[in-house]
């Protein structure tokens, strides 16, 4: 007889076992395309910027120690760490969840029964108790472990997220730093631009005096001097609220922040990108995402499981006595077992309704991974052609230059012969103070795309 129920036990065991397989289902990455997601690229090559560690992308060792405060201090990046705690508590929560709560518990009761008519007089009985009980739920269909699985791609979610937090802020602190930088060469640029002014000033009122020009070009002369000096405020504001900003970045008060030239900056030979599949593996968002719809998945295998029974064991041990000397005695041990199996039949649509939200839940994760890849790729295209677009400008410009300065040249020469008016000076300089602003911004942006590049590609977390 033992045998024939052990048998009929190990089939039932076995058949819920092969039945909550189709219960629960494993999780497969959803077909997504990579293939031309870097616009005009066709990269056979894995070698990638993202490989590169920051410290050796940016040479700079102000910047480098700026890059190296800032993942110490940045508050943003500590906030990350307290979410990666809270998922760390609870995956333990998910993993307690397979073993038996167990609960002490400690009880006395008084009873008194009246006077009635059939009894003689009342009396009063005294119970004392001190037990444990114990729960546990068989994990037939998997909804404990699919919980845990859920949990477990949530903590390497909150893990991508601070990796990617870690990327965007190393991003961040490079762009502002160069900003800075920038700013720094235009304000240089526009003070030397002001010192010439000023000594076209001078150059006009004397060429008045000798009645080369007219009063009206010693004016528009002063007018331009003052032109470009009313920018330098502006550009020192700049610098201030730029310096300000990076300091927030780095965790600490406003204040100034040390730093070399613009003219100092290297950029790297040549810009790798691999291929764009490694997306999936190197950029952390990506990663994130794909993390978000794993746990999404898990969820609902979890939903698909209130459908079916749950098989739950529960115990109780203890003493129970009727008076409190006797409760330790042997005689007071009392325990019971029972297993019991629970089959939703009619909870008004709740455990329909909990799957339909898991599933659309489900849906938008898929979504958000799709779209963040779709940006991945986007991010990367840009930051390629604006390093292009940056060196052909920077070619061009250093041609520009050339020609301007020898414009101005020739006409400062001609107009102490009158054969050249003060227009064609005054529009020959600012033509010059323009392009050579503007070549500080074709650097900038030539050092910045290299950043943004690395970023989207994932670098900056190893």
């Amino acid at each position: 007889m033992n045998n024939i129920l052990k048998q009929a036990l190990g089939a039932l065991t076995l058949a819920l076992l092969l039945a909550s397989c189709k219960v629960t289902q494993p999780y497969e990455r959803p077909a997504v395309r990579t293939q031309g997601l870097y616009r005009d690229v066709a990269a056979t090559d894995t070698t990638s910027l993202a490989d590169t560690p920051w410290d050796r992308l940016f040479p700079d060792t102000l910047l480098q120690r700026l890059i190296a405060e800032g993942i110490a201090n940045n508050l943003d990046l500590k906030t990350a760490m307290t979410r990666i705690q809270a998922a760390e508590a609870n995956l333990a929560q998910s993993k307690m969840a397979f073993f038996p709560s167990v609960t002490g518990n400690g009880a006395t009761s008084v009873a008194k029964v009246p006077n009635v008519p059939s009894a003689a007089t009342g009396f009063a009985s005294r119970q004392y108790q001190l037990y444990v009980n114990s729960s546990w739920e068989a994990d037939i269909w998997g909804k404990l472990r699919s919980t845990k699985r859920s949990y477990v791609a949530a903590l390497l979610q909150s893990e991508s997220y601070r990796r990617a937090v870690q990327t965007q802020l190393i991003a961040n602190i490079a762009n502002a730093y160069y900003s800075l930088l920038a700013y720094d060469a235009q304000l240089k640029i526009t003070q030397q631009n002001v010192d010439i002014w000023i000594e076209n000033v001078s150059t006009m009122k004397e060429l008045k005096e000798a009645a080369v020009v007219t009063g009206a070009a010693v004016v528009q002369s002063e007018a331009s001097r003052y032109a470009a000096e009313v920018t330098i405020p502006t550009l020192k504001q700049s610098i201030r609220e730029t310096e300000n900003a990076l300091s927030v970045l780095l965790g600490r008060v406003p204040g100034p922040i040390s730093r070399t030239t613009i003219e100092a900056q290297q950029v790297p030979d040549s810009l790798t990108t691999g291929v764009p599949a490694q997306l999936l593996s190197r950029r952390p968002d990506v990663q994130q995402a794909e993390y978000g719809l794993i746990s999404a998945f898990e969820l609902t295998n979890v939903a698909k499981t209130y459908f079916y029974p749950s098989l739950t064991l529960t115990a109780n041990a203890g003493f129970s006595a009727v008076a409190l000397g006797d409760l330790f005695k042997s005689a007071s041990i009392f325990g019971n077992l029972a297993a019991g199996l629970a089959q939703p039949i009619f909870n008004k649509g709740l455990n329909t309704q909990r799957l339909k939200a898991a599933q659309a839940t489900q849906e938008q994760s898929l979504i958000a991974f799709q779209s963040t890849l779709l940006t991945a790729g986007q991010e990367v295209s840009n930051a390629l052609f604006a390093y292009q677009t940056a060196g052909d400008r920077a070619v061009l410009r250093t041609r520009q230059l050339a020609a301007l300065e020898k414009s101005v040249e020739y006409t400062k020469e001609l107009l102490k012969y009158s054969s050249a008016n003060y227009t064609e000076v005054l529009v020959a300089q600012q033509s010059m103070l323009t392009a050579q602003l503007n070549s500080v911004g074709d650097r900038l942006q030539q050092l910045q795309s290299v950043v943004n590049l690395y970023r989207a590609l994932g670098g900056g977390w190893k």
